[in-house]
């Protein structure tokens, strides 16, 4: 099987590469061509996307929002129109789930089936094939595709129609921006009280107030480590498009809205490409206190 994949970036290269180890053929597309060259190093090969969109019996795009995902498929390089009947295309970038609706539609004039396939998990689970996958689309389709998807990750969820996958990832973002504030909130409030905020995280964390969010990012917080896993900028974009759906279906984001006015800050003031975890540093900005020794 031939599996075409346009956005190599901190998550598409490590996810094609996966695909390429496992004995698919991979054709590869991207801005960065020392990307593309990664992807060859692993048995890839490098292609435009018009090669791709002819050849490829599986197209997968991991593209930055919505509008590049439209602009791809159905604007500037329009490789709807060079798809034929037959083909699958699989949209792993978290976008709005009504554009998700969009491109299938488009393509279903076609013939050409589409997954809406958003993934959690970041870097470090893109790089060792243990994503989660959240699966919008028909069930005949996913199940042909879901071989594909578990070699890029161990959780391989159908979550119904097309638009379900981004919608599903949605919740799954608001639920880790407000569980990282919480952490930090919570660390905060011991440090100012004179308790070792190491010490509040190995007392709690096997406790109902434990979660992997905490595991992931608490570290980080206390250790001063900023290096993205997941920006804070691209939590901003997710976090935009949950209180645009939140407000065309009528569901209340309170929280959401909170939380992504504190990101919203955090990129002001120039933290925008640190990883989300850096929600610690609003924090400490109100406070003058830090968490770490750093």
């Amino acid at each position: 099987m031939k599996i075409g994949f346009i956005g190599l970036g901190i998550m598409g290269k490590p996810m094609a590469i996966n695909l390429a180890k496992a004995g698919y053929e991979v054709l590869g597309s991207d801005h960065h061509q020392e990307h593309v060259q990664a992807l060859v190093d692993a048995g890839g090969k490098a292609a435009d996307n018009a090669t791709i969109a002819k050849e490829a019996d599986v197209l997968i795009t991991m593209l930055p929002n919505s509008p590049q995902v439209k602009d791809v498929m159905l604007g500037t390089d329009n490789l709807a129109d060079k798809m034929h009947a037959g083909q699958i295309y699989i949209d792993c970038s978290s976008i709005s789930p009504v554009a998700s609706k969009e491109v299938a539609a488009a393509l279903a004039e076609k013939g050409i089936e589409m997954l809406d396939a958003p993934v959690s998990g970041g870097e470090p689970k893109a790089i060792d094939g243990s994503l989660s996958f959240m699966v919008g689309g028909r069930k005949e389709v996913f199940d042909q595709c879901k071989p594909i998807l578990e070699k890029m990750g161990h959780s391989v969820v159908w979550c119904g129609a097309v638009g379900a996958g981004n919608t599903t990832k949605l919740a799954n973002q608001v639920i880790v921006a407000a569980n990282i504030t919480a952490v930090a909130e919570g660390f905060m409030l011991a440090k100012m009280a004179g308790v070792d905020p190491n010490t509040v995280y190995q007392a709690i964390r096997g406790g109902l107030a434990g979660s992997t969010v905490m595991d992931a990012k608490g570290p980080m917080m206390l250790s001063g480590n900023t290096d993205p896993g997941f920006r804070i900028d691209l939590h901003i974009k997710d976090l935009n498009n949950a209180i645009e759906t939140a407000h065309a279906c009528g569901a209340p984001l309170p929280v959401t809205a909170e939380v992504m006015e504190m990101m919203e800050y955090l990129h002001f003031h120039g933290c925008g490409k640190m990883d989300h975890s850096a929600l610690a540093k609003y924090y400490e900005n109100l406070t003058g206190a830090s968490l770490s020794e750093k």
